[in-house]
């Protein structure tokens, strides 16, 4: 008898359930129904914690390949708390193995972000055997050229500033949308290329006022009413990136506007005298159905996690690498961050048909 586990953690995005499709549909390809067993854990590691967990049928893997969200639900559970002993005296790292033995699993499937990667690493440093999938809009796990969720939030995300660059060029006014990415602005650069964003400003590139309203008033000279700006919620000023991560955090708490994007409106509109909008669109990003793309490429993912599975190939993420799906060592991955380099060609691109970055 195979017994596998699977879960999804962090925050939920587009192609969840086409990937727990994959790994299931595959493993039913392998195993007949009596030689397989597949637990599904509510709500991501707080389900491995608390023991809530059922098990599955074929039948409930059928009709979600389209489906948002995940029909496992899903949870935060920060890495730097997995050691600590909560107030009711859980250990854990000791609840999880311990319900992970509960149910004779062979193999735990785990999809999830960075900090849900590292979670696993540690769980397979501790005996377990796991098979991890890479999801997450930002795009910015190590060792995976692409995670699934991020085309489906690009494809939303563009579609915003489309609809932005209609009331803009009505009204002539600078409008700035923001778009996710605390740390990495993939989502925001790809978005901002496709959506026709004069201005991008992301993480990974400080910027400065000025340089943005230099590129405003360019755009007033050659005779455009409106600008566009796709700017990333984790989006920095050269001023503000020469700060610790505290006093950072710091700064922004004290900050009086509900996010990065109004302050930069209130500093535009004092240096230009334009007026400014802000459109926020959230979590709408990571809703709704997956694309064509994320279903294909979590479908992908969850019949070489099977396979990985069924070779007892465990301790691996499943990963995208020049158009082919291989297997990166947990170990490898977990605490690594994938940013936008600033010298990118995707980056060189956009500059090249006179995109600003603001620095």
């Amino acid at each position: 008898m195979k017994r596998v586990g699977m879960l999804t953690s962090g925050g939920d995005c587009q192609g969840l359930n086409a990937a727990l499709h994959g790994v299931a549909k595959a493993l039913f390809e392998c195993y007949d129904e009596e030689e397989l067993e597949i637990y599904g854990i509510q709500d991501g590691y707080r389900g491995l914690i608390n023991g809530e967990y059922r098990m599955m049928k074929r039948e409930d893997f059928s009709g979600i390949l389209c489906r948002g969200g995940t029909i496992l639900g899903t949870s935060r559970q920060p890495f730097k708390l997995m050691r600590v002993v909560d107030e009711n005296s859980v250990d854990k790292v000791q609840a999880m193995k311990e319900n992970y033995k509960k149910m004779k699993l062979d193999c735990l499937v785990i999809l999830g972000g960075n900090g849900t990667h590292k979670t696993a690493n540690l769980l397979c440093g501790e005996g377990l055997n796991v098979v991890t999938l890479p999801k997450t809009i930002d795009n910015d796990i190590w060792g995976t050229d692409m995670t699934f969720g991020f085309q489906s939030a690009v494809d939303i995300a563009t579609n915003v500033l489309d609809c932005i660059h209609t009331t803009a060029t009505s009204h002539g006014r600078v409008f700035i949308v923001e778009l996710m990415g605390h740390k990495a602005g993939w989502l925001t650069l790809h978005a901002g290329i496709a959506g026709g964003a004069d201005v991008i400003l992301i993480p990974e590139i400080p910027y400065t006022i000025a340089s943005v309203c230099k590129a405003l008033r360019k755009r007033n000279k050659m005779g455009k009413r409106f600008s566009i700006l796709a700017v990333a919620e984790g989006a920095i000023s050269k001023e503000d990136a020469g700060l610790t991560k505290k006093e950072l955090k710091a700064k922004r708490a004290a900050m009086p506007y509900p996010a990065i994007s109004y302050k930069i409106a209130k500093e535009l509109e004092e240096a230009t005298g334009q007026e400014i909008r802000v459109t926020v669109p959230g979590h709408f990003q990571r809703g709704g159905s997956p694309c064509s793309y994320d279903r294909t490429l979590s479908t992908r993912f969850g019949a070489a996690a099977a396979q990985l599975i069924v070779q007892k190939q465990y301790g691996n993420m499943v990963a995208l690498r020049n158009g082919e799906i291989v297997p990166v060592p947990l170990s490898e991955v977990a605490g690594k961050l994938k940013t936008v380099p600033k010298d990118h060609s995707v980056v060189q691109a956009a500059r090249e048909i006179g995109v600003c970055f603001g620095d």
